[in-house]
C-alpha cells in the first residue's frame, strides 16, 4: 500500500500528501489550471468516470495544511497499465490559480527536475 491515500465518496476525493517529494510526483503542471494525480493502489470499489466533477480534499502533511479545491477527472489509469493506477484531477476555476501557485511555491526549484513523476 502506498503512503498516499485516496478515499472516494460521492465525488469527494481525500488525498493525503506526506511530503514535498510526493507532491512533486503527483503534480501535473502541464494541464490547463494544473492538477494532481491521485494514486489509488487497489481502486477499491470506487469508480471515477472521465470528466466527472469532484471535490479534492488535499492535506499537505509536511506543512500541516488542508485545502479544498473543485476539479474534474482528466484521466483514469487502471491497474495493469504501465503507470500507477489512479486518477488525474484537473483543478477547476475559480480556485485553480490559487492552489496552483501554492503548489509551485512549495515545489520551487524542483519543477525543472528530471526525476520521474506518476504522470509523465
Amino acid at each position: 500500500m502506498s503512503d498516499l491515500s485516496i478515499a472516494g465518496q460521492s465525488g469527494i476525493v481525500r488525498f493525503d500528501v506526506p511530503n514535498n517529494r510526493a507532491l512533486y510526483e503527483a503534480y501535473m503542471p502541464f494541464i490547463r489550471n494544473g492538477g494532481l494525480f491521485v494514486g489509488q493502489p487497489h481502486l477499491l470499489d470506487k469508480h471515477f468516470d472521465l470528466g466527472a466533477e469532484v471535490f479534492l480534499l488535499l492535506h499537505l502533511k509536511e506543512q500541516d495544511e488542508r485545502v479544498t479545491v473543485a476539479g474534474r477527472v482528466a484521466w483514469v489509469s487502471l491497474p495493469g497499465t504501465q503507470r500507477p493506477p489512479g486518477i488525474g484531477i484537473q483543478f477547476a476555476e475559480p480556485d485553480a490559480m490559487q492552489i496552483q501557485q501554492r503548489i509551485e511555491t512549495l515545489l520551487a526549484g524542483q519543477l525543472e527536475s528530471d526525476r520521474p513523476t506518476h504522470t509523465l
